[in-house]
């Protein structure tokens, strides 16, 4: 710029100015405006909110329309601020602002920033992709900044609110549909009421004009974005229904389809949650098959009881181990390896959409908490919001699979020495269920199913989650860098998933127990039958007491325990492969 002559510059913004007064009017509303800025593919088309500051701080008389004299004096002193930054962040003066004097420079101003955010920045204001933002870029992309003297916090703040994206790509609520959303938002709010009592709303924190003003802010601070003004009042959704005409019914009906698409999470997600699940599963299918042995056997270990009863600890806790042993001879002399992987293949058939659902569903749950919290952002939702949306997940996935889950549980019921194996025992028992109860046998135990697996999951995620955060924010401020630069490595997320998993599956074992025997009554290896819940409760207890409740948890937590792990690391690093936070 320093080489453009006055001339030269009254050329460029007199060509802008043609290029936005697509009207021809020789004067701009903020209609015409936006119109303009769509031709132009500014990103700044996206951002409604931003596009009226900017439209009052241009139109400097007031009078609702921006005159040529307005816009021409606006775009020189906005062009004079940014080329100013421009030389502050160009550190080694070859005309051009790299990643690293970008990062750089923010560090130098206190502020905490992600690769990932820097990243797209430059990927958006880059235009001709060589890896550095030359000045005409930078100009081009900023020229509507509505600050009179833009820092490196303002051009963060105006790049978030312009883009309109967030870090997975997906693309947010448009302003006017927040405008607009009158019913949607009543309903959302009804139907999360009881959450929001508990919850709250939460709110970034405010950025002070002074640290606006010098470029300044706290490490580990989120980055402000432009303020969204309240949904305004509609007198005409506050009426009767018969108030409401088609057309506005159809806006309705529309806005509320925008909203749940703009829920729906990035497809990577439901990708790498398939992926773990295989792979997890897979490698502990020997120790799934072990549980479901012992949790089909209604028979108690005597030596075990005998010692309890005596008062011999020591010994009750040795005999405790002996009916592992027992079952591990039993499977092995049932089929060899064959019998210890029986029902893997049906297993990866049903844990690959299980997986992949719990993960997505759990992933769309974040979302729309975070639309109704009113930031828009999954992973500063509230904790309790956090534990709500797995439980949320699970039990989306559960319903979903379930009737592979009651014919696998069955199947390896139905292994035994000299018995059928693989294809011919997977259609014989799903034969077996059909003509036992037709398509409700698939679904039996399927309320304590859905319902159990509801705390499961919200204590495995949700204590994942606050678990993972409270490390990386440790992390983060004993290096020194964002959040999102520090979080754990595949060790750390191991151990946290084996934690969670533990606890979860331990939490909500008997109701798992007590859901197996259901969907296994009638097999060889739990031939007894059951009118329901209530009835499988009462003779589980009165056969084999308490504990009976908790039969099969050692070995499930010998699977659980590396099976969540395995999992979590997985979907990490699959989501870091497809580019996914």
């Amino acid at each position: 710029m320093d080489s453009e002559t006055a001339n030269a510059q009254d050329a460029r913004v007199e060509e802008l100015w043609a290029t936005l007064d697509t009207r021809k009017q020789g004067k701009l509303d903020l209609a015409g405006l936006k119109k303009g800025l769509r031709k132009l593919d500014h990103p700044l088309k996206r951002a409604d909110t931003l596009l009226s500051e900017v439209f009052k701080a241009v139109d400097t008389d007031g009078d609702g329309y921006i005159q040529y004299s307005e816009f021409s004096s606006f775009v020189k002193s906005t062009e004079n601020e940014l080329l100013s930054l421009f030389r502050m962040l160009d550190h080694d003066r070859d005309g051009k602002i790299s990643k690293e004097e970008f990062k750089l420079s923010c560090r130098n101003h206190g502020i905490v920033v992600p690769n990932s955010k820097v990243d797209q920045l430059f990927l958006e204001v880059d235009a001709n992709r060589d890896g550095v933002i030359s000045f005409d870029e930078w100009r081009d992309f900023l020229v509507f900044i509505p600050v009179s003297a833009p820092n490196l916090q303002a051009v963060l703040s105006y790049f978030s609110a312009t883009v309109k994206v967030n870090l997975e790509g997906d693309v947010l609520v448009n302003d006017d549909t927040i405008k607009s959303l009158g019913t949607t938002q009543k309903f959302l709010r009804s139907f999360f009421g009881s959450l929001f009592l508990v919850a709250g709303t939460r709110t970034p924190p405010p950025v002070s004009p002074d640290v606006m003003a010098s470029g300044m802010a706290q490490p580990s601070t989120p980055l402000p974005t432009i303020p969204q003004p309240l949904p305004p009042h509609f007198p005409g959704l506050q009426s009767a229904p018969d108030a409401l005409n088609l057309e506005e019914l159809d806006e309705e009906v529309g806005d509320l389809k925008t909203l749940l698409m703009a829920c729906v999470p990035n497809p990577g997600y439901f990708v790498a949650g398939g992926v773990a699940g295989i792979v997890s599963r897979t490698s502990t299918a020997p120790l799934d098959r072990l549980k479901v042995y012992l949790i089909a056997q209604t028979g108690v270990a005597q030596e075990a009881m005998s010692a309890a009863k005596s008062g011999n600890v020591l010994k009750a806790f040795a005999n405790s181990w002996r009916p592992l042993a027992t079952a591990m001879k039993e499977l092995w002399k049932a089929g060899g390896m064959r019998s210890l992987y029986a029902g893997n293949g049906l297993n990866v058939i049903k844990i690959m959409p299980e997986s992949a659902i719990k993960f997505g569903s759990y992933e769309a749950a974040k979302r729309t908490f975070a639309k109704v919290e009113g930031h828009n952002d999954p992973d500063s939702i509230h904790s309790l919001s956090k534990f709500v949306a797995g439980g949320i997940g699970g039990m989306v996935s559960q319903f979903a699979v379930y009737p592979i889950d009651t014919l696998k549980f069955r199947m390896q019921c139905e292994t035994v020495s000299g018995g059928l194996h693989g294809n011919r025992l997977i259609i014989a028992t799903a034969k077996k269920m059909w003509r036992s109860g037709g398509l409700v046998a698939y679904y039996r135990g399927l309320p304590m199913g859905v319902f159990g697996i509801f705390p499961y999951a919200a204590l495995d995620l949700g204590t994942y989650e606050y678990l993972k955060h409270l490390l990386t924010t440790r992390k983060a401020k004993l290096l020194g860098c964002h959040e999102d630069d520090a979080k754990p490595g595949s060790f750390g997320t191991a151990c946290i998933g084996a934690f969670s998993g533990a606890f979860g599956a331990s939490a909500v074992y008997p109701l798992n127990l007590l859901r197996t025997r259901l969907q296994s009554q009638g097999t060889v290896l739990h031939p007894r039958t059951y009118t329901g819940i209530l009835d499988v409760t009462r003779q589980t207890i009165k056969g084999e007491g308490i504990r009976g409740l908790y039969k099969g948890l050692t070995p499930n937590l010998l699977k659980v325990i590396p099976a969540v792990s395995i999992t979590y690391v997985v979907y990490d690093k699959s989501k870091r492969l497809m580019g996914l936070p």
